[in-house]
C-alpha cells in the first residue's frame, strides 16, 4: 500500500491517515463505522473511474493488455483504497466482538445475581409492577380434557415446524 501513496491527493492521503494504530485505537465501534463508510465510498469511486478509464483506452489501444499500462495511478488509487478498506474491516470486526464478548458477560451477571426476569427465573412476580390485572377465571372451551388436548396438538405442531 505505501508504495502507492503517491498517487493520492492531499484528502485522500488524509483519510489513509486515520488507519495509523494509534488512531484507529481511539475510535469507538461508531467511529470505525463512520470511517468504515467513508473508506468504501472512496474505494467505490475510485474502482469505478479505474474501470471506465481503462474501457475507455482498450478502443484505441487495441486490446485490453496494450490499455493496461495507461490507467497505472488509477489504479494504484484503487488497490489503496481496497486494502484501506481491509484494514479498517479487520479492526471493527475485532471491535464489534469484544463489545459482543463485554455484553455477554454482563448478561450472565446479571442472571447469577437473580435480577434476570427471562424464562426460568425462580424471582417472585412482584404484583406493583403487574403488566395488568389478573383473571378472575380461566377462560376454557367447556372441558379441562378438550383445553388440555387442544393445547397438546398445538404443542404438536410446533415440534413438527421446529423439527424441519
Amino acid at each position: 500500500m505505501d508504495q502507492y501513496l503517491w498517487v493520492l491527493k492531499d484528502k485522500e492521503r488524509d483519510l489513509i491517515r486515520q488507519l495509523e494504530p494509534e488512531r484507529l485505537a481511539e475510535l469507538d465501534e461508531d467511529g470505525l463505522l463512520a470511517l468504515h463508510k467513508r473508506v468504501r465510498r472512496a474505494r467505490n469511486k475510485h474502482t469505478t473511474n479505474y474501470r471506465r478509464g481503462a474501457a475507455e483506452r482498450v478502443e484505441q489501444a487495441g486490446g485490453r493488455g496494450a490499455a493496461a499500462a495507461g490507467s497505472d495511478k488509477a489504479r494504484g488509487r484503487a488497490y489503496v483504497f481496497e486494502e484501506a478498506l481491509s484494514i479498517i474491516s479487520a479492526e471493527l470486526a475485532r471491535v464489534a466482538h469484544e463489545q459482543a464478548e463485554e455484553l455477554k458477560d454482563e448478561r450472565l451477571a446479571r442472571a447469577r445475581e437473580g435480577r434476570w426476569s427471562g424464562p426460568g427465573s425462580e424471582a417472585p412476580f412482584d404484583e406493583g409492577a403487574g403488566a395488568g390485572r389478573t383473571r378472575e377465571h380461566q377462560q376454557t372451551t367447556g372441558g379441562v380434557k378438550r383445553d388440555a388436548s387442544s393445547r397438546a396438538q398445538g404443542a404438536r405442531r410446533q415440534a413438527k415446524r421446529d423439527s424441519r
